[in-house]
Formats: C-alpha cells, sequence, structure tokens
C-alpha cells in the first residue's frame, strides 16, 4: 500500500526537524569546544609571557654579574 503524499511530506518533515535539533546541538557543543579552546590559548599566552619576563630577568642579571 502506498503511502499518501501528505503523509510522506509529514514524515519528511520530522525527519528534517530531527535533523536540525541534531546540528543545533553539535554547534552547541563546537561553541563550547571553541570557547574552552580560546580560553585555554589565553592562559597559555599569559604563561608563555610570564616565562620570557623571568627569563628576561634572569638574562640582565647573569649580564649584570658578567660586568662586575
Amino acid at each position: 500500500m502506498d503511502i499518501p503524499p501528505i503523509e510522506q511530506l509529514n514524515q519528511r518533515i520530522d525527519q528534517l526537524i530531527d535533523h536540525v535539533r541534531r546540528l543545533e546541538q553539535d554547534n552547541a557543543l563546537l561553541r563550547q569546544s571553541q570557547d574552552e579552546l580560546q580560553k585555554e590559548r589565553a592562559r597559555l599566552l599569559q604563561k608563555n609571557d610570564l616565562a620570557r619576563t623571568k627569563i628576561e630577568a634572569m638574562i640582565s642579571r647573569l649580564k649584570a654579574m658578567e660586568q662586575r
């Protein structure tokens, strides 16, 4: 028995709604992951800057010690 066209349309609409919901969930997860990665990047850049500052200070002290 053939499915009436209106029923086929309803099934297709339901499939599309399910697909959109999955895409919205995936999108939300990706945005959350992106936010976390951006925060992690900012923390790492800050740590890198702190390490660079400390190393530059050590180098300056070593140069000062050599000149004595």
